[in-house]
């Protein structure tokens, strides 16, 4: 073979090694993590809701720094003040309370109450979605018809029973929305763990001995977390709105507790001369559900492998 030839299948081969060189660390699991953050970046949905979820808490952990006046503390001379008024940048209510310091106060319980009653959702629902998923037959069969029991009753009058048996408290609240928020959860996870229990990589931990549990721990919870993750942020948007419904009612927060539920229900009795009463913590709550669910749904386009955009 000639020089030329010689060389340049020497430096095809060069090329190729140097592209085999470039190509296999990006095969690794670094550059899959620094692709699925580009990803991430790209998303519209998760910038804004990340941007609208980090006000939210740094309203609700900063709240004694942010709130320019107490937000309990009755000020009857400057009560329905308009907004922009004597120093009021919202307004105050009708006991003369500053109504920016209530609102940002009230993040707090609604960002307390979603990540408690979502975390016991999550908790609730993920061990009897395996269990039913995993085990199937009678234990399916009773997961199954407790979740569809659950499903028929109304979420929210459900949730109005047992806090009126109860009594309205924040403690009775987390256990009403925590015992009707799991069946969603139940249910995804079971379809989770039925549809990974047919894989070849469980029959071949099964065949090495693993255990039960360290099947479920170490296999089926890990793959199962994105979808678990995704539901659990779309269902913090549900338990924020359904924390502000019972506290209209009465039966959430209890005043002088700021909770943008009450505020909502005080200015209802105000609402043609007074309108920021409820406008503001209804703007709040508006904002915080729209974050909640662009952040759900850029999760969820992130996550699943069939609906990443690219």
């Amino acid at each position: 073979m000639d020089r030329p030839a010689e060389a340049l299948i020497e430096g095809t081969a060069r090329r190729r090694l140097a592209q085999e060189q470039t190509i296999a660390p990006a095969a690794g699991p670094r550059a899959a993590r620094r692709l699925w953050w580009r990803r991430v970046r790209r998303n519209r949905n998760i910038m804004i809701g990340v941007l609208l979820m980090s006000l939210l808490a740094t309203a609700a952990i900063a709240a004694p720094w942010l709130a320019p006046r107490d937000p309990i503390r009755n000020d009857l001379a400057n009560a329905l003040r308009p907004p922009r008024a004597s120093g009021f940048l919202l307004g105050t209510d009708n006991l003369g309370r500053d109504i920016l310091s209530r609102v940002i106060w009230g993040s707090r319980i609604s960002l307390t109450v979603g990540i408690v009653v979502q975390s016991m959702a999550i908790a609730i629902g993920t061990l009897l979605g395996v269990f039913a998923g995993f085990y199937g037959g009678w234990a399916d069969d009773v997961v199954s018809g407790l979740t569809n029991v659950m499903f028929a009753l109304p979420r929210l009058l459900f949730a109005m029973a047992i806090v009126a048996a109860l009594g309205p408290n924040m403690f009775n609240l987390f256990i009403a929305l925590g015992m009707v928020g799991w069946p969603a959860m139940c249910r995804l996870v079971r379809a989770q763990t039925l549809s990974l229990c047919g894989k070849d990589f469980l029959e071949g931990a099964r065949a090495i001995g693993a255990t039960d549990l360290r099947i479920i721990a170490r296999h089926i919870l890990p793959n199962a977390l994105s979808p678990i993750i995704v539901m659990g942020t779309l269902g913090m948007a549900h338990t924020i709105l359904a924390e502000a419904s019972l506290s209209f009612l009465g039966l959430g927060v209890q005043p002088p507790t700021p909770s943008w539920g009450t505020m909502m229900s005080r200015g209802q009795l105000y609402i043609w001369h007074a309108p920021w009463l409820m406008l503001f913590p209804g703007l709040a709550i508006f904002f915080t559900v729209v974050g909640l669910n662009l952040l759900g749904d850029g999760l969820r386009d992130a996550l699943d492998p069939r609906l990443r955009r690219r």
